[in-house]
């Protein structure tokens, strides 16, 4: 992904999901921090899914993850932001407070 394009909505929510959860943002883990957060109801598949393009996007990298007895020794998959994932969050927020600017009292219902 080439520097100022865009990012899909769920992809979005991803990234802010691995960034909220640092060092434990595997797969469950961000599954469960969308679904509280958010409300959306979503698939784990669905989030696998776009796990995988933002990996192959350069967004985000992959790594393994110590393995845990509770996954009987299997490793987890631990997601951390890439510089190209940070710098497209930062994009996307410059546009919301760009479109949003002057909009509160009619965001809030007010209008």
């Amino acid at each position: 992904m080439g520097a100022g394009e865009t990012l899909g909505g769920f992809e979005k929510l991803l990234l802010l999901a691995i960034l909220r959860l640092r060092d434990q943002a595997y797969g469950a883990a961000i599954f469960d921090e969308l679904a509280e957060r958010t409300d959306r109801e979503t698939s784990p598949g669905a989030v696998y899914v776009t796990l995988r393009r933002l990996e192959a996007k350069g967004m985000i990298r992959g790594a393994k993850g110590a393995s845990t007895p509770e996954r009987g020794g299997r490793a987890k998959k631990v997601y951390s932001i890439e510089p190209a994932g940070l710098q497209a969050l930062q994009l996307a927020r410059r546009e919301w407070d760009a479109m949003a600017d002057g909009l509160d009292s009619v965001l809030a219902g007010e209008s």
